[in-house]
């Protein structure tokens, strides 16, 4: 297993000798429409309520949470970003025989390995235009005995989504905890591809959603879990410490999840800007650029020229980050991945692609 992330602002402000916000991120897969405006509001109307304790049952955050999904606030857990919640979701089922949809978040595999479960990959295959042959998952699952199954959907760096129809066929097939990393999901419509409603069919689903990508808000860490009721919901709310989400995050959680105007544009500007890049990136003979229904492309380097690590340099130069992608699973060096931004960075990206391009 390989365990790498996107771009460290940070580090590459002082290596490229550039400040961080001249930085064009393509790597890292967060909204480029900035903060929900309610939600900011809140925060600045309220700076003063550093000096108090947060809710420690998160009432009104959990009831804007409640209506945004459409589920019931019982139950919601909470944590500090979505990673957080994989790690303790792991820990309380704690699987000797995990099946992981694979290439995938390195997370998931780092907390099985803390639990000691054993680790079986199902690939979403290059040959397959890294798409799922749900029967042969099936098929799969029921030759084996996996205590648990997880899947990232749309799956990262893939953008492959599996249908709620088709996430309930493996239910129906398991019968036992399935985890859903829906972190990409608001980049669709959510209303007809979450497995939210699922959780209230059956009674081992666990879907875990974050607000780094779609609210922008990474540095809140505020991460939210919809859970069937039964076991597991009730190992996951002991686990939390007492005030685990602070109240600056709880607070703008309470305003954004009901800013639909926000809401609602970023919905549609973001199906403008993923036009722009996705036929902008076809229009390279050089590549090859995979269907996606997330916020990022995946593409391969067909030319034998040169691959994306000569791309990245070339790029990162410009002040440009793209995210090469040999460090996921059956993916090599060909392979590169970029995120909508706005139509400016785009277009520059695409100008800066073709000089690249010419030069080789």
């Amino acid at each position: 297993m390989k365990n790498n992330h996107g771009a460290n602002l940070h580090q590459l402000s002082e290596t490229l000798g550039i400040n961080e916000n001249q930085i064009i991120d393509f790597s890292s897969n967060i909204n480029p429409f900035g903060l929900s405006p309610k939600g900011l509001k809140k925060l600045k109307d309220n700076l003063q309520l550093a000096s108090i304790y947060p809710d420690p049952d998160y009432i009104e955050l959990k009831a804007s949470i409640s209506s945004y999904c459409n589920c019931n606030s019982e139950n919601i857990v909470l944590g500090s970003g979505a990673t957080e919640l994989i790690s303790s979701t792991i820990k309380i089922i704690s699987p000797k025989d995990t099946l992981l949809l694979s290439p995938a978040y390195s997370e998931y595999e780092n907390e099985l390995i803390k639990v000691g479960s054993k680790i079986t990959k199902f690939f979403y295959e290059k040959e397959n235009n890294f798409q799922i042959n749900i029967d042969h998952l099936i098929s799969f699952i029921s030759s084996n005995c996996f205590d648990m199954i997880i899947i990232c959907n749309p799956n990262n760096p893939t953008g492959t989504l599996i249908s709620v129809e088709d996430l309930e066929k493996i239910y129906l097939n398991f019968k036992k905890p399935i985890m859903i990393d829906e972190t990409y999901i608001e980049f669709t419509d959510s209303s007809k591809t979450s497995a939210i409603n699922l959780v209230n069919k059956y009674d081992k689903f666990i879907v875990i959603r974050g607000t780094s990508k779609f609210f922008s808000t990474p540095g809140i860490r505020l991460g939210y879990s919809i859970v069937s009721k039964g076991e597991i919901l009730d190992s996951l709310n002991i686990i939390p410490n007492l005030w685990n989400i602070n109240i600056f995050a709880s607070l703008m959680g309470e305003a954004m999840f009901k800013d639909y105007d926000f809401i609602n544009m970023c919905h549609n500007d973001f199906n403008e800007n993923f036009n722009l890049l996705f036929k902008g990136l076809k229009n390279f003979k050089e590549f090859k650029v995979y269907n996606s229904n997330s916020n990022f492309i995946l593409c391969e380097i067909l030319s034998s020229r040169f691959d994306a690590n000569n791309l990245y340099n070339y790029l990162s130069k410009k002040g440009i980050i793209i995210r090469k992608a040999q460090s996921f699973d059956k993916l090599n060096e060909k392979f590169f991945r970029v995120c909508v931004l706005t139509k400016e960075n785009i277009n520059l990206l695409l100008k800066e692609i073709e000089g690249f391009i010419r030069e080789y």
